[in-house]
C-alpha cells in the first residue's frame, strides 16, 4: 500500500435519527472543514424522518404527489445539489454520507461512485444477498429490485451526500415518487428475508467501507 494511503483514517459518526435539513447543514460544515484539512475523512450514518429529496438532474414529474399531499402525509421535501433524480428517505433506511477527500484516494468521481456500490454489494453479501449493478443506472439492485440508491456531490474534490440502503424501510412511501426516475421496483433487506438489525447492518457497512476505501 502506498505511504499516502497507509495513514488515511476515517471517523464514523452515528447520528441516530436526524431531520434531513439538519444533516445537510452538518455535511456542509464538515465538508468545509475537510477542505481546509482540519479533520479526517468522515462517514455519517443516519436515519431520516420521512423526506423526499430531488437531485440536480431530477425531473419534477417524478414526484407523483402534490406538495399538499406530501405535507399531509408527513413527508418533507427538499431540492438538493447531489447528482441523480428524486429519492425517498425514511425510518428503517440506513443513509450514509461519506465526506471523503478524493485527492487522498483517487481523483476519479466514477471510481468513487463504483466503490460506493461495491461497499453495499459486499455488505449485502455479508447477509447472504447477491447485490448487482444495472448498466446505465447508479445504485445497487437485488432480485431485480433496487435496494440502495446513490447520489453524490463533489466540491473541490471533497464528497458529500452518498447512499440510502433500505434495511427495514416501509416501502409503501415510494409510491409518492418514481425512485431515481426509474420505473422499477424497490426492495429492502427485510423483504429479501434478512432479519439483521440496523446496528448489525451499520457495523457491516463500516467494515466494508474501510476495506473498499483502504483506510488504516
Amino acid at each position: 500500500m502506498p505511504a499516502a494511503l497507509a495513514s488515511r483514517t476515517c471517523e464514523v459518526r452515528d447520528l441516530g435519527a436526524m431531520r434531513w435539513g439538519a444533516a445537510y447543514a452538518l455535511q456542509a460544515e464538515l465538508v468545509a472543514q475537510r477542505q481546509r484539512g482540519e479533520i479526517a475523512d468522515q462517514l455519517l450514518l443516519v436515519e431520516h424522518p420521512h423526506v423526499v429529496t430531488m437531485g440536480r438532474n431530477g425531473h419534477a414529474a417524478n414526484v407523483l404527489a402534490s406538495p399538499e399531499v406530501l405535507a399531509a402525509t408527513g413527508i418533507e421535501y427538499y431540492e438538493t445539489n447531489r447528482g441523480g433524480d428524486v429519492t425517498y428517505h425514511g425510518p428503517g433506511q440506513l443513509v450514509g454520507y461519506p465526506i471523503v477527500h478524493l485527492n487522498e484516494w483517487k481523483r476519479d468521481v466514477h471510481a468513487y461512485v463504483r466503490a460506493l456500490e461495491e461497499v453495499i454489494i459486499r455488505t449485502l453479501a455479508d447477509f447472504g444477498v447477491t447485490g448487482e449493478r444495472v448498466a446505465g443506472a447508479t445504485g445497487v439492485w437485488a432480485g431485480g429490485a433496487k435496494v440502495c440508491a446513490i447520489g453524490v456531490h463533489l466540491s473541490r474534490w471533497v464528497s458529500s451526500h452518498g447512499f440510502a440502503l433500505n434495511v427495514e424501510t416501509d416501502l409503501q412511501y415510494f409510491q409518492y415518487i418514481v425512485p431515481c426516475g426509474l420505473t422499477k421496483p424497490v426492495t429492502s433487506l427485510r423483504q429479501l428475508g434478512v432479519a439483521a438489525s440496523m446496528a448489525e447492518v451499520k457495523s457491516a457497512v463500516c467494515r466494508r467501507f474501510s476495506e473498499v476505501y483502504e483506510y488504516q
